[in-house]
């Protein structure tokens, strides 16, 4: 093989079988895949199987904490965690330029590798394109996973109702401002790396716990801010948080304020809101802070009764403000 992607690579011919053989089977095979079929086989768990896909489109692929490889996997593991689900497969679409870096590229599909091992799913069936120079930025990825959520498991937004708390598992907008203190070569006193992280352990540990939990989800792409006006505008309630109770970590508030970033809109790659019963609240807390993944986890609010179901936040000064999403994204490609 050449040492960078080029239009063979995506050809159909010898340089592809010898580019899937000598980068993605070599670290991403497993029985399923070695099979070499069209597609992925496997026998359907007991269950109500589930089913999400994300692409990936980060800018810089590598940053601190993680890259598009890892990224790719925890970004989809965990919106099947969000349905209580435990993971079992993956499917790994790659769209390549021509010019990538092989070494890159096999970098990217180690890290990946790694991650499912981590998580305990396999890649069991993929496809690689190339485009023309110009025409990529790299490498591209779309990921699905299939998962299967246990019987008696009911966690969706139809769940959410006034009265409920609200819960965050860590710090906010960790995995944001990482991407742009790469991405525009900032540097802090401390690095500050990306949360990016399957979080389907701390959700069963969770789930066990408190099986009442009414929904979950992941603040990516707007950070808690627009996942919260989500959850509200899906549900009809409204929701009064406390700036006081919302953690953000030193370096990125400090980082925050420097850029004129807000940290309630800045994305995560390893965190998760839950929204449960008030009386279940402490128990949760207790669960989730037992966890390597949860350790910093509070509860930020409650839902209320509301019929404009406006995201309202008491403020640390004593005032409340409202909470609103943003028009457009406050940092394009970041997962």
């Amino acid at each position: 093989m050449t040492d960078r992607i080029n239009m063979t690579h995506g050809g159909g011919g010898r340089a592809m079988a010898e580019l899937i053989r000598d980068v993605f089977h070599k670290h991403l095979g497993n029985a399923m895949l070695g099979r070499g079929d069209d597609a992925g086989l496997f026998a359907v768990q007991k269950g109500r199987m589930v089913m999400s896909t994300d692409g990936h489109v980060i800018s810089p692929l590598f940053f601190p904490g993680g890259d598009i490889g890892s990224l790719s996997v925890h970004g989809t593991v965990n919106d099947l965690a969000m349905m209580g689900a435990k993971p079992l497969y993956l499917t790994a679409g790659f769209i390549m330029e021509e010019g990538f870096p092989l070494i890159d590229l096999e970098r990217i599909v180690w890290s990946m590798a790694q991650a499912a091992r981590a998580a305990d799913v396999q890649v069991i069936s993929g496809d690689t394109k190339v485009v023309e120079r110009g025409k990529g930025d790299g490498v591209f990825i779309t990921t699905t996973g299939v998962g299967v959520i246990p019987d008696g498991v009911d966690i969706s937004v139809a769940n959410v109702a006034a009265g409920q708390s609200i819960i965050v598992s860590g710090t906010m907008g960790d995995h944001g401002v990482a991407i742009l203190s790469k991405r525009e070569n900032l540097a802090f006193e401390t690095e500050i790396c990306s949360d990016s992280a399957a979080l389907h352990g701390l959700v069963a540990d969770m789930v066990a716990a408190v099986p009442e939990i009414a929904m979950l989800r992941d603040p990516t792409r707007g950070g808690l801010s627009a996942t919260l006006n989500e959850i509200a505008s899906a549900t009809g309630v409204g929701m009064v948080l406390d700036e006081g109770q919302i953690p953000v970590s030193p370096d990125v508030a400090a980082a925050c304020e420097l850029l004129g970033l807000d940290p309630l809109n800045t994305a995560n790659e390893g965190k998760l809101i839950a929204i449960c019963p008030r009386d279940q609240a402490d128990t949760l807390i207790a669960t989730m802070r037992a966890h390597p993944l949860g350790q910093k986890a509070a509860v930020i609010g409650a839902t209320i009764a509301d019929p404009a179901h406006l995201v309202q936040m008491e403020t640390t000064f004593g005032g409340t403000r409202i909470v609103d999403w943003l028009a457009g994204e406050q940092l394009p490609r970041i997962c």
